[in-house]
């Protein structure tokens, strides 16, 4: 088993300190938070051994979580990977996208693998559909919240929306092109509600739309191609997706059938892939470990998470335009 340790035993931190615990593939070895008060009362309550010192939590374990604020995640990672450890880090992975590229430089030249914790790649409805979504050419996002003062540090692109933007950009096989958005700040000292406009070199354009001050909770997008649309879920975990084929001679009386203008008829098929229910964080971390172990790429690259935070950045930027 890899032996783990968490840096940062905040919210979020407390999840995958329980989830790392219970790991058949991880010994977690203790974690280290700044707050001495919060790691004294997390190590009384749940046993966790807590460090003092960041380095030597580093130096006792082969892979480092950092579930720290973004702040903090340069800095860091960076001594992580200077260990010669792996690097598991949280969305998004640094500041800014120069320090991004810092690690992922530092990670070639150490020679260990880095992961970015973008959960929504394990989202089992995303899961079930994300081979059948095919050069997609328009999609559609919802990422709506209730509001809630964790995380308004960001503006809510880093917070909420990055999350598909990583989505899209894994599933869009073209770079981007253009970014047009606007945000509006409403009771944080950043915007609460964002809606920016992607148009990808291959003529995709994907339409994305986040929120952390709406009535519901609502994650939803819609990923449009030829001849089929495809629907996720990731709130509720459910997905579907409706195609269409030339309609066959002989009509079914049953059959949904679709006549243009020129008279071509399409029918319509739906179908709902089953949805194989998982436990995503848990998921992304043991991935990781077997991508260690196994020397593969991990499924959300250092890389990767630079390039969604390239986008959001640029989703930010076009605010002021």
């Amino acid at each position: 088993m890899l032996k783990v340790g968490v840096l940062g035993a905040g919210h979020l931190g407390k999840i995958h300190l329980k989830l790392l615990n219970q790991s058949e593939k991880y010994e977690l070895v203790g974690f280290y938070d700044a707050s001495s008060e919060n790691a004294e009362k997390i190590s009384a309550e749940f046993g966790y051994k807590k460090f003092d010192i960041i380095e030597d939590l580093i130096e006792a374990v082969d892979v480092v979580d950092v579930v720290t604020p973004t702040l903090s995640h340069f800095e860091v990672a960076k001594k992580t990977i200077t260990a010669g450890k792996h690097l598991f880090i949280e969305k998004p992975i640094t500041n800014t996208f120069a320090e991004a590229e810092e690690l992922i430089a530092l990670a070639k030249k150490h020679g260990v693998k880095g992961q970015v914790g973008h959960v929504e790649r394990f989202n089992p409805a995303f899961r079930a559909v994300a081979s059948r979504i095919e050069n997609p050419m328009f999609i559609e996002a919802h990422r709506l919240a209730e509001f809630n003062p964790r995380g308004t540090d960001v503006p809510v692109v880093l917070d909420l929306m990055i999350h598909d933007i990583d989505a899209v950009l894994s599933v869009v096989k073209s770079k981007v092109k253009n970014i047009n958005a606007s945000g509006v700040s409403v009771i944080s000292d950043t915007p609460d509600i964002a809606n920016a406009r992607i148009e990808f070199e291959n003529g995709c354009v994907a339409n994305l739309t986040a929120s952390r001050i709406s009535m519901k909770n609502m994650r939803k997008s819609r990923f449009f191609q030829r001849d089929a649309y495809i629907s996720v879920d990731f709130l509720e975990k459910k997905c579907e997706v409706v195609k269409m084929k030339d309609a066959p001679e002989k009509e079914d009386e049953y059959a949904m059938i679709l006549q243009n203008a020129e008279g071509v008829k399409k029918q319509i098929y739906f179908d709902n892939p089953d949805v194989s229910p998982n436990n995503a964080i848990l998921d992304e971390l043991e991935t990781f470990a077997d991508a260690i172990n196994n020397n593969t790429i991990p499924i959300v690259t250092l890389e990767q998470g630079a390039e969604a935070l390239r986008v959001a950045n640029g989703v930010i930027k076009s605010f002021s335009k």
